[in-house]
């Protein structure tokens, strides 16, 4: 039965869908369900007791000011330091170029509600970050995607993408969420250049930049665009907007992430979170400050690269010896997922509907593609789960696998 709500919806609301990760993850609850299906850090590496002894450092040195409304550009002290990170890696800004969000997402919105008209196009990589497509669905963005391999976005396939005057491209170079590659620095500077010649913006989410493995580092999007604009690393009002986040570094419970960008594009998206929340959660970011500063950072970072190799590792040697020959998937060099394909007759939504009876999930990938398909892809965790874990599930999803391929389930 209709109720009176039914007539009072805004019409955004109508592009507006649950995210299937999330309802997901309540189905997976129970403590018995493996579940490689959030994109879940490690609990094991949260530092705890850093958090305890900031906590009562804050409220000691600071707490009228941590406990008080603050400034919606955020904790000064927080955008310094986040300033003085990015110098090291050729990225000169000042604080004028940071604004701290309440986590990654809610800069995602901003960036809808800032640039995003109905009907507007937005190129994306297939597949992409489902988050992305869900903030931006609300204000009527459409998408051209552009094919990716295991190099990232196929730069070939761009530059005719750009010819239909997207409003910009977005793009997660380093071991992307969902399938874990990595955009090649060949690439990243091919991008660089098309968003040159046809004007369009680049966003640039970057969570995962932080968790390599292997491999050498790869200059961010940002950076290179940096260099292509200004030779003599002046300060930065580039072509690209940067987003990253403390969500993998220190704790995703914190809801701390930001943006790096132009100072008259800060002062857009300053006005946009004022009218949201007023601004980010002033004792968040005094404490993150607390934990981070003094080098805690660099540090820990390496904790969580070698917690989480391990469980990468563990993940793709018992894939080798558990998934049927004819699933392939990626061996990312760092971040949290790999993406398996499955042969294109195969539903990875059917078969997710076994593995829950087999007490073990993951995420099929047809969420990941803003134009519909990817029905035969998986999105599986490796960050979240113990090697001992890790060994079980798999085990028991191989088998799921092989029965599904087995009788063609469709």
């Amino acid at each position: 039965m209709q109720t009176p709500w039914e007539y009072r919806y805004a019409h955004r609301t109508q592009r507006m869908g649950s995210s299937v990760i999330r309802e997901l993850l309540k189905l997976t609850e129970q403590p018995d369900i493996i579940s490689f299906g959030g994109g879940l850090p490690a609990p094991e590496v949260f530092p705890v007791k850093e958090f305890q002894e900031a906590c009562n450092q804050v409220l000691t040195d600071h707490g009228a000011q941590a406990l008080q409304y603050s400034t919606t550009e955020g904790y000064l002290p927080l955008r310094e330091m986040i300033a003085r990170h990015n110098a090291r890696y050729s990225v000169r800004v000042t604080a004028e170029h940071i604004m701290i969000t309440s986590g990654s997402q809610q800069a995602l919105d901003f960036i809808g509600r800032v640039f995003v008209n109905r009907g507007d196009y937005i190129v994306v990589e297939e597949p992409t970050y489902l988050g992305a497509l869900q903030a931006w669905n609300a204000y009527g963005a459409q998408y051209i995607t552009v094919r990716t391999d295991e190099h990232g976005m196929v730069m070939d396939e761009l530059e005719s993408a750009l010819r239909i005057g997207p409003k910009f491209i977005y793009i997660l170079p380093n071991f992307q969420n969902p399938s874990g590659c990595t955009l090649s620095l060949e690439r990243r500077m091919k991008l660089v250049e098309l968003a040159d010649k046809y004007g369009v913006p680049i966003v640039e989410d970057d969570p995962y930049g932080q968790l390599r493995y292997e491999g050498e580092h790869i200059p961010s999007v940002a950076t290179l665009d940096s260099r292509y604009r200004n030779d003599n690393g002046g300060e930065y009002t580039g072509n690209v907007i940067y987003l990253s986040t403390f969500s993998k570094l220190l704790a995703p419970g914190l809801r701390l992430a930001w943006v790096i960008a132009p100072p008259q594009v800060i002062r857009r998206l300053v006005m946009t979170k004022q009218a949201a929340d007023l601004h980010t959660s002033s004792f968040n970011q005094h404490v993150a400050y607390e934990v981070a500063k003094n080098g805690f950072l660099d540090e820990h970072v390496k904790v969580i690269r070698a917690t989480y190799k391990q469980r990468r590792d563990a993940m793709l040697e018992i894939m080798e010896e558990m998934f049927p020959p004819n699933v392939r998937w990626t061996k990312p060099q760092g971040g949290m997922f790999l993406w398996g394909m499955l042969p294109e007759n195969v539903d990875a939504a059917e078969v997710l509907k076994t593995a829950i009876e087999r007490k073990v999930a993951f995420v099929p990938g047809a969420a990941f593609h803003a134009n519909g398909g990817g029905a035969n892809t998986m999105r599986i965790n490796f960050s979240y789960s113990t090697p001992e874990t890790i060994r079980e599930g798999i085990s028991r999803l191989g088998t799921t696998l092989k029965e599904a391929l087995k009788n063609g389930k469709k």
